[in-house]
């Protein structure tokens, strides 16, 4: 019995159809969308041979999210966040069309190119914050954790199927086809997502402009328990993400066998799934802050260990350890704030969330490759890692509320309660 109360909790697909529905449509959709994650790397390689256009492609990526986020969640929290959701997915599928006709054709401009995955990073910009409300107006409170966990691995899953069947697909289709796999895909989010019923915000309505953003900054700023989370995931990825150092370590320690360095980063997809399949404990604990804690924790001393390993086969396991962690701390996180916000701030907080999730890791790359130009890769992998369990200790011992899953159920703080 205790072996089947630790797999991943089932109850939501069977307790509520539209959130089923919604849940395959988004994840053939996750497929098609790191299927084109790595066409557009191959397009953009193939077309101009040089790695600062290729790293273009991430800050195309990046920027909407960064630059739209906050506003998008706003929208979000002033209208129905179930047409604002078509609405978005409906120009991503647009972008994707607009990208297979460019690869059919062929003698694009690679600048059109990015142009086009930032105007569909935009979009998903916009449709990220209405999403967030999914899981807790379909589920049960005690299921939403459950939902979460479900979103969290199959979206691993389809990072680890993706990028495999792009290679597999491009080979043999070319970048076209794999452009209208992923615009067929958006079709399928698109079905699971006209079952849902309207969801106006519950509460008073966003503000428009700046005036909402910033209502929705001040709520972080006073709830301790939410901010906690975000401050841990912070100083889980900008202190000790270690993707950056892969290649590094990789020649230092293991003879810059590429082989191991796909392995490295196979690991920790390999961890997260698994992890989150067992999550079915966990996510019934009602204990969301206390598992992130020590989840983060764990994340920074299993990379100090990689750091000082010297056996390959350690290392993957180490970071197979640390893929786990992670994947147990971004549910709980996400958990905290779904559950700790008020449904009418609830967009601008997951957009929030969202750029803390992009931004983190992106951030953390740059200090560890900075670092490790100073030192090495092992030293700048053992930094990152200690700094990390100081600083979630930092964080724990600052905030009781997040540890001992004390404070206000609903989310309201004295001092960030909004107009």
């Amino acid at each position: 019995m205790r072996a089947v109360r630790s797999l991943i909790d089932v109850r939501p697909l069977r307790t509520s159809p539209v959130f089923r529905r919604l849940l395959i449509g988004r994840t053939v959709s996750t497929l098609g969308g790191f299927m084109t994650m790595v066409t557009v790397m191959y397009q953009v390689w193939d077309l101009t041979g040089s790695t600062a256009w290729t790293g273009a492609v991430g800050l195309a990526q990046a920027l909407p999210l960064v630059v739209f986020g906050l506003f998008a969640g706003a929208w979000a929290d002033r209208t129905d966040r179930r047409r604002l959701y078509l609405a978005a997915t409906a120009g991503q599928a647009a972008c994707s069309l607009l990208l297979a006709v460019q690869g059919f054709t062929g003698h694009v401009p690679v600048a059109a190119v990015l142009a086009l995955v930032a105007v569909q990073s935009a979009f998903g910009a916009l449709g990220a914050p209405a999403a967030g409300v999914f899981v807790p107006r379909l589920l049960p409170r005690d299921q939403v954790a459950a939902g979460l966990a479900l979103n969290q691995v199959t979206g691993q899953a389809m990072m680890l199927l993706g990028p495999a069947l792009a290679g597999v697909l491009l080979g043999w289709l070319g970048t076209g086809a794999c452009y209208l796999l992923d615009a067929l895909s958006f079709g399928l989010a698109l079905h699971g997502a006209l079952g849902l019923p309207a969801l106006p915000p519950e509460g008073a309505p966003s503000r428009a402009g700046l005036h909402g953003v910033l209502d929705g900054l001040r709520f972080l700023a006073g709830h301790r328990v939410v901010r906690g989370a975000l401050l841990t995931d912070l100083a889980a990825t900008v202190l000790s993400f270690p993707v950056s150092l892969f290649p590094l370590v990789n020649a230092e320690r293991f003879g810059n066998d590429p082989r191991t360095l796909g392995l490295f980063l196979s690991a920790l997809a390999v961890g997260g799934v698994a992890a989150t399949a067992l999550s079915g404990s966990l996510t019934r604990l009602g204990r969301p802050g206390t598992v992130m804690l020590c989840t983060s924790a764990v994340w920074g001393a299993a990379l100090v260990l990689f750091g000082l390993s010297t056996s390959a086969w350690t290392g993957l396991v180490l970071l197979a350890l640390a893929g786990a962690a992670d994947a147990t701390s971004v549910v709980s996180r996400s958990t905290i704030v779904q559950t700790r916000t008020p449904d009418a701030l609830l967009g601008r907080v997951t957009a929030a969330e969202q750029i803390v999730g992009q931004a983190g890791p992106s951030l953390g790359n740059v200090r560890g490759g900075l670092l490790a130009g100073w030192t090495s890769g092992a030293t700048a992998l053992v930094a990152g890692g200690a700094m990390c369990v100081l600083a979630v200790a930092a964080v724990a011992a600052a905030t009781p509320e997040l540890r001992d899953g004390t404070g206000p159920a609903d989310g309201l703080a004295p001092a960030a309660d909004g107009p």
